[in-house]
């Protein structure tokens, strides 16, 4: 091993192809990393576990593009956000209406809708909510009057489709189907064809009416949210949380997991198992004592009770990994060290008077760099799977979005009995993937500054 240079090492892993595909997809993995701190907020970051955040997006919805391999089209998501304004005013009644047109070309019908407002107005307004559907019928959903106020206000709200007044509401029209709808949602009854159970294709105006008297009222923001079924590039999940945020952010959460365990540990190794096999005699014999004490500590159980115990936090769990990944590097360390330190030339710093510290920093250490290098790549595995494995448990940290916390999310929720691959099977994906890429270049380094390999 001593006679490998840095360039021997560079040369030979070019030669390597699982090196190449390792460095490839690490490559990758970092670009994504970078993509996600850039593009993504760091508020969204924070509030992955804030409910209010996500309350826009569907619940438990596949990936848009499942349209495209699917005879059926399901809904997408969509938020209308540019509605038709009309103001009027006659006599003493003012009227604010927002109308929104919608295209409805589906074979399915939508999860839910909401509409979201915000009222500036004085007294106690009127709202009207009603939709005109492709069939010239008109539904009448909502008609409620917004809190009296004597003075100007600004009321802020959102209708929610499961809102029971609407369905009361539409019960008392049922003579316009037809037939009665005791047992479907508001919005299988709005975009269902009369007397089938098919959902109704084509344009839908959606009315939301504000009447005032004596007074002057405006809606500053009005967006309508039709729930579909079909959103982004990874979906959603129960809480309506975007997975593709949560896919991107857990990439650089688990090269970092990965990567400062891996580091850590491997340096901490090789000093200890350096320092004690070259002082050897009662210090080797004690030191490797206390190395064998931490390496019989079952470290997966043990790890569990600290994060029960202490704290979850994410930092103090990288922190528990590290304690427990650097005893089986310092016993090769340690072995190697005890090779190198009967070299010619380290007997002749010895000679020379230099200090142990000196000897080891310089003579001892840089032999073991290589082995360093495939130490750390083939560690970081290890700790994000680790890592995983503790989420998955319910023992992670639920404030950031890591892989592992996200199937822990997915098996609390039953995503697997209910068929929502798409909050599965991602993240494990990632996971295996970014695993193999740092096993891909471990092996390729093990190959080389292992001599018996290489022959």
């Amino acid at each position: 091993m001593s006679n490998i240079t840095p360039d021997d090492i560079k040369h030979e892993f070019l030669k390597s192809k699982m090196g190449i595909a390792g460095i490839l997809i690490l490559g990758i993995l970092i670009a994504v990393s970078i993509i996600a701190i850039i593009t993504i907020p760091i508020e969204t970051f924070q509030e992955w576990n804030n409910p209010g955040k996500w309350i826009l997006n569907p619940k438990v919805a596949t990936p848009i593009w499942v349209n495209i391999f699917m005879a059926e089209k399901i809904p997408e998501h969509q938020i209308l956000e540019n509605p038709n304004i009309r103001v009027i005013s006659e006599n003493e009644i003012s009227l604010v209406s927002h109308q929104f047109g919608l295209n409805f070309d589906y074979d399915d019908y939508p999860n839910d809708f909401i509409y979201v407002f915000s009222a500036e107005y004085s007294d106690s307004p009127l709202l009207e909510m009603s939709v005109i559907r492709p069939d010239g019928v008109k539904l009448d959903l909502i008609s409620t009057s917004l809190p009296y106020s004597d003075t100007k206000t600004v009321y802020e709200e959102r209708i929610f489709s499961t809102d029971r007044s609407i369905k009361k509401n539409l019960s008392l029209q049922s003579e316009k189907f037809g037939f009665l709808f005791e047992r479907l949602s508001a919005e299988d009854i709005i975009f269902s064809k009369n007397q089938t159970n098919e959902p109704l294709k084509g344009n839908y105006i959606f009315l939301i009416n504000l009447y005032g008297v004596n007074t002057e009222n405006q809606i500053s923001e009005s967006k309508l949210i039709i729930g579909g079924k079909a959103f982004g590039i990874m979906g959603t999940d129960e809480l309506r949380r975007d997975l593709a945020v949560g896919l991107l952010w857990g990439t650089p959460l688990a090269l970092f997991i990965g990567l400062v365990v891996s580091i850590a540990s491997v340096v901490m190794g090789l000093i200890y198992g350096v320092y004690a096999g070259y002082k050897g005699k009662k210090t080797d014999e004690i030191m490797m004592r206390f190395n064998d004490v931490i390496y019989a500590l079952p470290a997966l159980p043990f790890l569990i009770i600290l994060s029960v115990t202490i704290s979850n936090s994410i930092f103090l769990m990288v922190g528990f990994l590290m304690v427990f990944g650097w005893v089986g590097i310092a016993k090769v360390a340690r072995s190697m060290s005890l090779q190198i330190k009967t070299r010619g030339y380290v007997d002749a710093a010895n000679m020379m008077g230099q200090k142990d510290s000196k000897i080891i920093l310089k003579h001892i250490l840089p032999q073991l760099l290589p082995y360093a290098f495939a130490s750390i790549a083939i560690s970081v595995p290890a700790a994000i799977t680790t890592e995983a494995g503790l989420s998955f448990l319910g023992l992670g940290d639920p404030s950031f979005p890591t892989w592992g916390q996200i199937l822990h999310d997915a098996n609390t929720f039953g995503a697997a009995a209910r068929g929502l691959w798409w909050w599965i099977i991602p993240p494990g994906i990632m996971i295996a993937i970014t695993g193999l890429a740092f096993v891909f270049i471990g092996n390729a380094l093990d190959v080389i500054i292992n001599p018996k390999l290489r022959r």
